[in-house]
């Protein structure tokens, strides 16, 4: 396998009025790892997507190992040595791991496959992934979802790729895959591969990049050797101005209290969990993944079945409907916008009244004017980039459709939100909108509840007010934000002793 350098240079797209690239320049060295950066919407997956060979640059050069580099179709790319392993990850589910890894290149010298060379190579792909205790004949889909990513890995190394492109690649994985699979891209780079890692966890970045490329608004906005800039510079490129105070906080005063629970459990978790949350107050929850949080969430709203407990939320006392949440003044976030949380089939004004069409109804009828002229005030309050309210919410970034998941909330006037993982996935500039609407939320007049889930501790120390920690399904005390740090959580969480 020969090292590849990888240049790209002015590259330019626009999508009808819109101007996706202007200009960009990119440039990545065999035996490197470089982090590529930006807010949603800075062109990041555009700019991926025309080196992988899915979509055609309006102008620009791009240039592999010195000569010219023009594929017409992902699969040219990866003729020529360039893969890209998406967040959505695109294996054939219902193929085995051995056909997947070597699908679209099975075929021996003849028009038949060669299925003992197929086996061979899918081992040898796997082994060299650090895995090849997965097994060739299992069907991809009934694989977990960590390994599911090491097959797409495999696949591409099996075909000897030279330059990799990784998109989010541990979004959608727990702490324990998130630290393997950062480790395998460290080896990959060891044995000389070129590879682009675009991430929205600086830390991550910080622990795997060598340089880091920053774009804003389509354009090359800076970058260089990753030891030389700081997370606050990289952060000021990002989003066009200092970010001085990532967590504002605001004078809060708790009132009523609008959720209280008693040693609720659910069918199989939570197991026990008991807290008040009260308005003017932002209440955390900490914990491992599969600790229970999340059931937590669901069961408080209505959408698991609780089995044991007392439960008041809001003006509901005892189980109710989501509905029934929705129109006494509670709210949800799910954790999985994208199949549970949003119709991304649906326009963005078409999400955003979705809970409560009643307020928008005349004589029973929604008119599509009606949405357009509620939802554009939402629209604008959040900065949600987009063409129109009737544009199709899943042609919106991951930062903008979450956006969206919360303007539901404020459009439905709820008094209790219920946010689960609110800022996974999204651009720090997104995240920081988000955490300044939480404040706001807690402390005006009326003031808002939230409840947040979230994995991400500084998140958690920096937005709420008070903490608990979930731990195999059992919530632990309540204690104030100051009393915290994420040291404990961590010891609270794995059930250790400091």
């Amino acid at each position: 396998m020969t090292p590849a350098r990888l240049s790209m240079h002015g590259i330019r797209k626009r999508f009808g009025a819109t101007i996706a690239l202007d200009g960009v320049d990119l440039h990545v060295a065999p035996g490197e790892v470089l982090a590529l950066v930006g807010e949603n919407g800075a062109g990041k997956s555009t700019l991926m997507r025309i080196l992988a060979g899915a979509l055609t640059p309006d102008g620009g050069t791009m240039t592999l190992d010195g000569g010219d580099y023009e594929p017409r179709a992902p699969v040219d790319a990866r003729r020529h040595g360039v893969a890209m392993i998406h967040q959505e990850l695109s294996l054939a589910p219902h193929l085995s791991v051995m056909e997947n890894i070597v699908l679209g290149d099975e075929l021996g010298p003849g028009p038949f496959v060669r299925w003992r060379d197929s086996r061979a190579r899918a081992a040898a792909a796997l082994a060299r992934v650090g895995r090849d205790d997965i097994p060739l004949d299992d069907a991809a889909a009934s694989r977990p979802i960590a390994e599911q990513q090491l097959i797409e890995i495999a696949r591409a190394v099996a075909v000897g790729s030279r330059v990799l492109v990784f998109d989010e690649p541990t979004s959608s994985l727990g702490a324990a895959d998130a630290r393997r699979l950062l480790d395998l891209i460290r080896r990959l780079r060891a044995e000389g591969l070129a590879i682009i890692a675009i991430s929205h966890v600086l830390e991550e970045v910080r622990a795997i990049a060598d340089r880091v490329t920053i774009l804003r608004d389509g354009r090359t906005v800076g970058g260089g050797a990753i030891d030389d800039l700081t997370t606050d510079q990289i952060i000021t490129l990002m989003v066009g101005r200092d970010v001085d105070e990532l967590y504002p906080r605001q004078p809060r005063t708790p009132g009523e209290v609008v959720l209280d629970l008693k040693e609720v459990a659910g069918e199989r978790l939570p197991r026990d969990a008991t807290l008040t949350v009260r308005r003017g107050e932002v209440f955390g929850i900490a914990g491992l993944v599969g600790a229970g949080r999340t059931e937590l969430l669901r069961a408080i709203f209505g959408l698991d079945a609780v089995t044991r407990g007392r439960l008041r939320v809001g003006r509901l006392t005892g189980p109710a409907s989501p509905t029934r949440h929705w129109a006494a003044g509670t709210g949800f976030v799910s954790e999985d916008r994208k199949t549970e949380g949003l119709a991304l089939s649906w326009s963005v004004a078409e999400n955003l009244c979705l809970p409560r069409l009643d307020r928008l109804a005349r004589l029973g009828l929604v008119t599509p004017a009606a949405e357009d002229r509620a939802m554009a005030r939402w629209v604008e309050r959040l900065g949600i980039r987009c063409a129109s309210v009737r544009q199709t919410l899943g042609a919106l970034s991951g930062g903008n459709q979450q956006k969206v998941a919360i303007a539901r909330l404020l459009f439905a006037d709820v008094d209790l939100l219920l946010l689960d993982e609110p800022t996974r996935g999204i651009d720090v500039g997104s995240k920081a909108q988000i955490y300044a609407l939480i404040d706001e939320l807690a402390s005006a007049d009326p003031a808002r509840a939230v409840l947040i889930v979230s994995s991400a501790l500084p998140e958690l120390l920096g937005v709420c007010d008070r903490i608990a920690v979930m731990t195999r399904g059992v919530l632990g005390p309540a204690r104030d934000v100051a009393a915290w740090d994420a040291h404990g959580i961590m010891v609270d969480a794995t059930g250790g002793a400091a």
